[in-house]
């Protein structure tokens, strides 16, 4: 090992790879394992070998799904078998997973056939130790999964071991796009090794589908689920339904040398109506008539209604075909697909209280009829006021495609294996924005009840016209957000924006390894990978505008529907805006700064060479084994964008506002070493050790090049601003150390407890800078009084870091382990507490309001709790679960699909499930089963500052689920 060092050491001199401490660490322990191996080796027998690895995954082989209704027999006495199904099969499954890998992981496991512990992959890992879901503020779903306190975005998402394209900003696709009913199995690796391809700071979270030669015979299995959504909500808002079809077939030809496994699914749902507010906060100030000075009072800044339904449609299907001709040859293709479309009609209301909506058509409000207590003002009404109804449709369609091939082939002591990987996705926005209301010239009133100051939530708001009367409302540029005294009258009945998003990965891996005697070396590992992404955004915007009409042209609201406004307890004209582009509306499109800021490009060649030695000995008295290795990666990027200069800009038409495309780049390195140690401490305990050095890449948006400058006023004072991204962007870099105790009671339970400390060499913060834009600017530039042209520019930089720690603790056991009385039922409870020093500058993050200078940790929730208790005997299966995680800053899509930041109160959701399964006759195999999701009807809620004033409340309801499956 030391003349491995040496070459080592003397071939990368030139190539600036500092020797790090967890690589310095980790030589200095395999010396030390090494020497106690050596001084040992003559006198101890080695210990059991562990289980083997499948190169293509990283899957152990003995941790695969047990062989359907497989037998054990001998050529003397027959061994008869008992066969586990339902919860008991999925729990020991992935307890033989998490108990047989050499690193420190977590897995779940299909309890049957196309049957994950829930509706979807989000919900059933949520369930995990130290892992945690945010709910979709559209769907109400699990969607965006945070583990050890880090943001969703330091995860690593693989599909059977390889890295997979996405729709958004992330590198990682949404779980949303992954059926849980074509998932075999899911492992997150908490600490990891250096034959994993696209790690993440915080975990790789591996998916992985069903391989045919590893069940014993043919299984067919069809299920049909029907749904009832949005049930019981607070406001009696419409329920929503749902249907879903699943189908997969497994088998084995030619003497088991050929297998076929394939998987479709359909599902098709229809929301229930939602119920959203959305506060602009609290006021200090107010107009009054007869007076231009604002009157210092405290009122409501303004407010949305809104109700919502989404839909959602999915296709999803996976194949793999194996052949494996003799033990020292495999070949396996696998396939997976998914496409589907999604949508969300909003029905609600907006409008300004203080002050006004900014409308070039709005006047200053002013308050009468005031009720004013301790300076707030409880009641009154607002004249010179004008509203706005929003009928919205925002929809996408996207589609996900990924091909894999691997070759394994063994000689002598050596196993090799190619793998080739092609993934490619794509998706289309189409956002629909309409107002309606008064036309220009005319107002409204506006009289509200009910504040105290504080509670934007539960004031009662009364408009003075009847906005379900289209006699009264009418489809026009009700406030004139697109006009100004600069730019003159820009009529804007609407807007369409269709961002386009193309994403294609193409990956080879090569790897070589080899059995070897060298000390506690039994096997090294050669590899090497190849990854090319190329992904870009594009789309189009424009206005709407009326058919015919001047800037001030109107059309009446098509059909005769009504819909209340959220809970604001009033109705609003109601209709669909899906094809009104050319019956009613014309499209102008649109560009500006902001809009050409979102277009971008991002290239990515990322070359990684590895070198692994699993371990097997013994150390003080102790049995030993692991992994120890390092990466290599050399990564070369390219940002391509729009460097827009608002000086430049005459209006907002393509001609009119110009961009100038920009690229920029880097090229660098990046060393990971890391350690993995498992000792074993005799009855089934094992003491697990980690170390190493993690990265997580920069969000490919953060990638992009170019920048938009414009004159801004800052606190009264005018000055050029700009934002942008940076090409030039190093990923999150840090040292992890795990520790973990585990003690297992075979397959069927253990307990275990886990400490863990990232500390954050770097992190990439959202800041804003002082910067000379005399480059990038043109001589039609509006300067800020006295010409300077430095000015504010806001982008993703590379900071200094910090350290994230805590603790987990997990408990999985049946209860017949404590008396026979209790056969069948079981529990499985953790609990993770994570702390964090990381803070960030509040003003790199615009869209984050509130008082204080700087945020927590995005995705950093302190603490997260998972109870599932469950009866299962006899064919009847029953389940209860609780997920509990404390407040969070969370991230959340807004309507232009940018990710924003927002503050998340801590919630509870609990899920029940009961089925039954025919256990014999005709019907065998035959199973009925009924779940409910969020029984508790917890809600989603945003704050600003207080967590018991939230600005944005959604009502989700519950979703009661009914079907049947079939297998034969």
């Amino acid at each position: 090992m030391n003349k491995f060092a040496n070459k080592r050491a003397a071939n990368t001199a030139g190539l600036a790879f500092p020797l790090s401490p967890v690589a310095a660490g980790c030589t200095v322990f395999l010396m030390a394992l090494a020497g106690s191996a050596f001084a040992q080796e003559q006198q101890t027998a080695p210990a059991a070998p562990p289980a083997t690895t499948d190169t293509t995954n990283n899957t152990p082989n003995s941790a695969l799904p047990p062989a359907e209704d497989a037998t054990v027999s001998t050529t003397t006495t027959p061994v008869s078998t008992v066969r586990v199904t339902g919860i008991r099969r999925g729990i020991e499954a992935a307890i033989s997973i998490k108990k047989n890998s050499t690193s420190i992981v977590e897995a779940i496991s299909a309890e049957d056939i196309g049957k994950l512990p829930d509706q979807s992959v989000a919900d059933s890992i949520a369930r995990l130790p130290g892992v945690s879901a945010q709910r979709g503020r559209t769907s109400g779903k699990a969607s965006d999964i945070s583990v050890r306190g880090l943001a969703p975005s330091f995860n690593g998402t693989l599909l059977n071991g390889r890295e997979m394209a996405s729709t958004g900003n992330a590198r990682s696709p949404e779980f949303d796009l992954f059926p849980a009913e074509l998932m075999g199995s899911v492992v997150i690796y908490k600490t990891p090794d250096a034959s994993v391809i696209g790690q993440g700071l915080a975990a790789t979270i591996d998916l992985r589908t069903v391989q045919p030669l590893d069940f014993g015979k043919r299984t067919v299995a069809v299920s049909y689920k029907k749904s009832q959504l949005g049930v019981k909500q607070r406001d009696g808002l419409p329920e929503g339904d749902g249907k879903r079809y699943t189908l997969s077939y497994i088998d084995q030809f030619a003497n088991r040398t050929i297998g076929v496994a394939m998987g479709f699914t359909r599902y098709e749902e229809m929301g229930g109506g939602q119920s959203k507010f959305n506060s602009w906060g609290v006021a200090d100030t107010v107009r009054v008539p007869g007076s231009d000075v604002p009157v210092a009072v405290k009122v409501p800044n303004g407010f949305g209604y809104d109700t919502e339904q989404n839909s959602h449609e999915r296709d999803g299907a996976f194949a793999s075909l194996q052949y494996r001709p003799n033990k020292n040859f495999k070949s396996t293709v696998d396939i997976f697909y998914s496409a589907g479309e999604t949508g969300l009609k909003k029905t609600g209301f907006e409008a300004g209280v203080a002050g006004n909506g900014n409308g070039f058509y709005e006047r200053v409000h002013e308050l009468t009829n005031a009720t004013i207590s301790n300076g707030v003002a409880t009641s009154g009404t607002l004249i010179n006021w004008k509203g706005v109804v929003r009928n919205h449709y925002e929809g996408a369609k996207d589609d996900l495609k990924t091909v894999g091939w691997n070759n394994e082939l063994r000689f002598g002591d050596w196993t090799t294996m190619a793998d080739l990987t092609w993934s490619k996705a794509t998706k289309l926005g189409s956002r629909y924005e309409t107002t309606a209301g008064t036309l220009p010239g005319q107002q409204d009133t506006l009289s509200y009840t009910g504040f105290n100051g504080a509670n934007v939530t539960e004031v009662k708001y009364t408009p003075g016209l009847n906005y379900a009367d289209r006699n009264v409302i009418s489809l026009t540029d009700t406030m004139g957000w697109s006009s100004s005294l600069a730019n003159g009258i820009s009529p804007q009945a609407g807007y369409l924006g269709q961002p386009y998003v193309e994403d294609e990965v193409k990956a080879i891996r090569l790897n070589a390894k080899k059995n070897v005697e060298w000390g506690p070396v039994i096997a090294t590992t050669y590899g090497f990978n190849f990854t090319a992404r190329d992904k870009e955004r594009t789309g189009q915007d424009g206005r709407l505008m009326i058919i015919g009409g001047d800037p001030n042209g109107s059309a009446q609201v098509p059909g005769s529907a009504v819909a209340p406004a959220g809970a604001s307890g009033f109705n609003v004209v109601s209709w669909d805006p899906r094809g009104a582009l050319g019956t009613v509306y014309e499209l102008a499109p649109k560009v500006d700064a902001d809009i050409l800021n979102k277009w971008w490009d991002v290239k990515e060649r990322i070359s990684t060479a590895y070198v692994m030695g699993d371990l097997d000995g013994e150390m003080f008295g102790l049995s030993y084994r692991g992994n120890v290795g390092v990466q290599a990666i050399h990564t070369d990027q390219t940002g391509g964008g729009y460097q827009v200069d608002s000086g430049n800009c005459v209006g907002n038409t393509p001609s009119g506002c110009p961009g100038v495309r920009v690229t920029d780049g880097d090229k660098y390195w990046d060393v990971l070493p890391s350690l993995n140690l498992s000792f074993d401490l005799k009855n089934d305990q094992l003491l697990r050790f980690g170390l190493a050095k993690v990265v997580s890449r920069a969000n490919l948006d953060d990638l992009r090049a170019g920048q938009n400058v414009t004159l801004s006023n800052q606190q009264g004072v005018s000055v050029l601003t700009s934002s942008g991204g940076n090409p030039l962007l190093k990923p999150f870099r840090a040292k992890a150390f795990d520790l973990s105790y585990e003690k297992y009671f075979g397959n069927k339970g253990y307990v275990s407890a886990a400490l863990f400390y990232k500390k954050l060499d770097t992190y990439i913060l959202r800041t804003a800078r002082d910067y000379d834009f005399a480059s990038t600017i043109s001589p039609e530039t509006t300067l800020p009084e006295g010409g300077s042209t430095i000015g504010r520019f806001t982008q993703p930089q590379n900071g200094s870091g910090g350290n994230i720690k805590g603790y987990e603790l997990a408990v999985n056991l049946p209860f017949s382990m404590l008396t026979p009385y209790l056969d069948g039922f079981g529990v499985l409870v953790n609990h993770s507490d994570t702390k964090s020093s990381v803070e960030l500058p509040r003003d790199g993050f615009a869209n984050v309001t509130g008082s204080a200078i700087s945020i927590p940790l995005p995705g950093l929730s302190r603490k997260v709790s998972n109870l599932r208790l469950y009866y299962e005997k006899n064919g009847f299966q029953v389940a209860a679960a609780a997920r509990k995680r404390s407040n969070f800053l969370g991230q959340v899509s807004d309507y232009q699909d940018n990710t924003q930041l927002t503050f998340i109160k801590g919630e509870t959701i609990v899920d029940l499930q009961a089925s039954y399964e025919i256990q014999s006759g005709w019907l065998k195999g035959t199973s009925l089963f009924v779940q409910a999701q969020n029984m508790n009807n917890e809600p989603f809620l945003e704050y600003t500052d207080d967590e018991n004033n939230p600005t944005n409340r959604v009502d989700y309801g519950r979703t009661y689920h009914f079907g049947a499956s079939y297998k034969f």
